[in-house]
């Protein structure tokens, strides 16, 4: 290619940027800017990442994959599920080291599932300690909103109990308020590199005293297309009952989750909380918690006042001994709140008393008595925004738990077809201000199989919800929870029109 055509293919990529650029930028005739609606549409590509489900033997765990049927959605398309498989930059597969210092090669794993079309969810299982961690890409139709819930159950041991964790985008930063190093306590953050490149990552602790110094945190290598388990207790000697995790990605990108694991309390994932934030809502804490601790930390330099109540089915009260949190900067709080649901349903709302500080918060939720307890996990979370979606639903195990925290509202719950069949049902319910519902959703008509329920604000306040399972195994209340923030199915995109005027200035 000569140096004119170069010249001018250079020449015409120019007017083309500077054409779009005018497009977003020049003034109406009036001479005042015009601020065109931005058009919400759907997505055209999602990614998750399921952490490597448990290290038990005798684990069961199965996958759920599901796409909301949304309007404008792109034709055609596919999605996968594959295990993450260590692999060179190159794909050729030479250069990454497994188990032991072996070199391993890609492989062409068989799917965990094949995901079917918007509208019906499909499902897929494995066993044992050995699952890999996943990585899914979903592209047109199936892009918007895909959703894949990994639960596991395990009948006995360390973490016994049930197990369930969304599969969440890669992003480059995760908050964990929540996590423990004490001796009662196996707690691993997962991390999942889903790119051709190594992920280069640290992982932050932070204690009742401050931030934890480990000298093995610092510069974590994440390989390409891999899943790397990180044991909390091999970054520091201290036990700390209550800890906040902090992952940062230097160069990268990663999925990160947290799974926590009691020798008596059973165990569960914990979820990212949500950005921080001055105030913060904590949905669906189940109406039978035994116990409820709130974990917080404040990530800057200044000292956080958070006034503390409960969305109850009435209204917005304050619970007796916990009016107020006082979160120090860099310092994890935890404080026990008791049965503060006493038998209804629950929500926990943290609004500043005065200045507002950003902060995250989780709660950690026990269920049942002596040795029958068991353990879940409630971070700070987004609201629904416009549609949420929660999948692996069962016709008896599932609550669906919604909040109004400031404005009454309305919204819409349909239930799917069902993996084995079904039809789809929809029903609306509103949420009065203030207020939590465990609301009896939907299930398909002629259900077989599992379902999803997907929750749509339809007016009002903004509403933020949970979906708890629950599964009883040998008296013991197996249960795990999982919030349900926006699912990102569509994106603003400004209108736009080609105007050259600018180019005659």
């Amino acid at each position: 290619m000569n140096r004119t055509t170069l010249s001018l293919i250079a020449g015409t990529a120019a007017l083309a940027a500077v054409t779009a650029f005018a497009a977003l930028n020049t003034p109406d005739a009036s001479g005042a800017g015009a601020a065109r609606t931005a058009a919400r549409l759907p997505v055209e590509r999602t990614s998750l990442l399921c952490p490597a489900p448990s290290i038990s033997d005798i684990a069961e765990t199965s996958y759920t994959s599901f796409t909301p049927v949304t309007k404008d959605a792109t034709g055609g398309g596919k999605a996968e599920l594959q295990a993450a498989t260590e692999q060179s930059a190159d794909g050729t597969g030479d250069s990454a080291s497994g188990k032991g210092g072996k070199s391993t090669k890609k492989k062409t794993a068989k799917p965990v599932l094949t995901p079917k079309g918007p509208g019906t969810p499909a499902t897929g299982d494995t066993s044992g300690g050995d699952a890999p961690a996943l990585v899914g890409t979903a592209e047109g139709k199936f892009a918007p909103g895909w959703t894949v819930q990994e639960t596991t159950e395990v009948a006995a041991g360390t973490g016994r109990g049930l197990q369930g964790v969304n599969c969440t985008a890669p992003d480059t930063e995760f908050w964990f308020p929540g996590a423990s190093t004490a001796a009662d306590r196996t707690d691993y953050v997962h991390l999942t590199n889903p790119d051709d490149s190594a992920a280069v990552v640290d992982v932050e602790l932070y204690g009742k005293d401050g931030a934890i110094k480990s000298a093995f945190g610092d510069g974590i290598t994440v390989q390409p297309h891999a899943g790397e388990p990180i044991l909390l207790s091999t970054l520091t000697d201290e036990k700390q009952d209550s800890l906040t995790v902090h992952v940062s990605v230097r160069s990268g990108r990663v999925g990160a989750a947290v799974q926590a694991l009691d020798d008596k309390l059973g165990g569960d994932w914990l979820a990212a909380s949500a950005d921080p934030a001055g105030s913060l809502v904590l949905p669906g804490i189940p109406k039978d918690a035994t116990s409820v601790r709130l974990i917080a930390l404040t990530p800057g330099d200044t000292d956080a006042d958070l006034k503390v109540r409960l969305a109850s089915p009435d209204g917005l009260i304050t619970p007796a001994g916990n009016e107020t949190l006082h979160v120090k900067s860099g310092m994890t709080t935890a404080v026990d709140l008791g049965d503060v649901t006493r038998g209804e349903a629950g929500s926990l709302v943290l609004t500043p008393t005065d200045q507002s500080v950003p902060v995250v918060a989780a709660l950690r939720v026990v269920r049942g008595k002596g040795v029958k307890q068991e353990t879940a996990f409630i971070p700070a979370t987004s609201a629904v925004g416009t549609r949420a979606t929660s999948a692996d639903n069962s016709g008896k195990g599932t609550t669906l738990s919604l909040t109004a925290p400031t404005a009454t509202a309305q919204v819409k719950v349909t239930a799917s077809a069902g993996s084995g069949g079904g039809t789809p049902v929809s029903k609306t319910y509103t949420i009065k201000s203030g207020t939590t519902q465990d609301i009896t959703a939907p299930t398909p008509a002629g259900l077989k199989g599992t379902y999803a329920l997907t929750v749509e604000r339809l007016s009002g306040g903004p509403v933020y919800g949970a979906r708890t399972l629950a599964a009883t195994e040998d008296g013991i209340p197996g249960f795990t929870i999982q919030t349900l923030p926006d699912d990102r199915g569509t994106v603003s995109v400004p209108e736009a029109d080609e105007d050259v005027a600018v180019l005659q200035k």
